[in-house]
């Protein structure tokens, strides 16, 4: 039996919540390893500000990551001197990112993309059923404030911290600190993208520009995820894309022209942008974290001049 589960009184097999703290003799702090440069500083952060004997590094695999992706994994790992642990929402529900795709017909739409929430979010939410922390780890950066506010307000069960922000780091810093560790970046970054998330088919909530780059340097994979829209519309019988227009005049916007939908555009309509950042996909992607919320929440998560209780 793996050490991780016990036989509960009903003679039945089933996870070990308390395992850690059986193991150390405190519950852990959790830091979420996404695979892109600011998550993985900030693995090495918790493990800075708390110990080795007080961290576990997760990760939330998609199988759409680029294949570099597991040898950076493998490198922070013996960086770490931890193991990075894997879970995934890929089985027999979800085979692919694909699947997912076709069992909702979506892709990205005004709360998020459908892949991030399933393969994710719903992931973690399902983790933490089963595990118990001290804190958890995020790795958003000193750019970011706004989202880290929002977390904290949103997700106080959570017990968030925000390590990058602790230190005051960038995501350039964050480059700097793990070649400086002799560790060698993903090579997305090298490709030029800002980002390290689902090379496999391309980022469904990359934006225009980055499909537009997508377009100029992967052309199979511009063409394989146009298929893709031009399916799940034809399945759905509605419109169905992972882009939209900015501008003014706004609307959806096809990778490529439809033809049963001549007035929606399709990127080649419209001008040419450099790639914007993606954010870094750790199961927050994609949900609103800035709606508006209650007093309650304002008054438990800041203090008498409106600063965020982070840490």
């Amino acid at each position: 039996m793996n050490k991780y589960y016990i036989i509960n009184d009903n003679n039945e097999e089933e996870f070990d919540g308390d395992w850690f703290f059986e193991e150390n003799g405190h519950h852990p702090h959790i830091a979420w390893w996404s695979g892109g440069i600011t998550s993985a500083v900030t693995c090495q952060k918790m493990i800075e500000l708390y110990g080795k004997d007080k961290v576990r590094i997760v990760f939330i695999d998609t199988h759409n990551e680029h294949e570099d992706t597991y040898r950076f994994k493998k490198d922070c790992e013996k960086w770490y001197g931890l193991p990075i642990e894997t879970i995934t929402g890929i089985g027999d529900k979800y085979p692919t990112i694909q699947s997912v795709w076709e069992k909702h017909k979506s892709l990205n739409v005004a709360h998020g993309a459908i892949c991030s929430s399933t393969l994710k979010r719903k992931v973690r939410e399902d983790w933490q059923k089963n595990n118990k922390w001290e804190t958890q780890a995020f790795g958003f950066e000193l750019d970011e404030i706004k989202r880290v506010r929002s977390m904290a307000l949103n997700n106080p069960k959570l017990k968030p911290v925000f390590p990058l922000m602790m230190f005051g780091l960038t995501k350039k810093d964050c480059i700097n600190i793990v070649e400086e560790a002799g560790v060698e970046a993903p090579v997305m970054y090298k490709l030029g993208f800002l980002n390290n998330n689902c090379f496999g088919t391309g980022c469904v909530q990359g934006g225009i520009g980055y499909w537009q780059k997508m377009r100029r340097d992967f052309p199979d994979k511009f063409d394989a995820m146009a298929e893709v829209e031009h399916r799940l519309t034809n399945l759905k019988g509605s419109p169905v894309t992972m882009l939209k227009d900015q501008s003014k005049e706004g609307g959806l916007v096809f990778l490529k022209p439809h033809k049963d939908y001549p007035n929606i555009k399709d990127i080649s309509m419209l001008k040419g942008r450099e790639p914007k950042p993606l954010f870094e996909c750790n199961g927050f992607c994609g949900i609103n974290d800035l709606e508006e919320r209650s007093e309650t929440e304002q008054e438990i998560n800041y203090d008498d001049d409106n600063q965020l209780k982070m840490f």
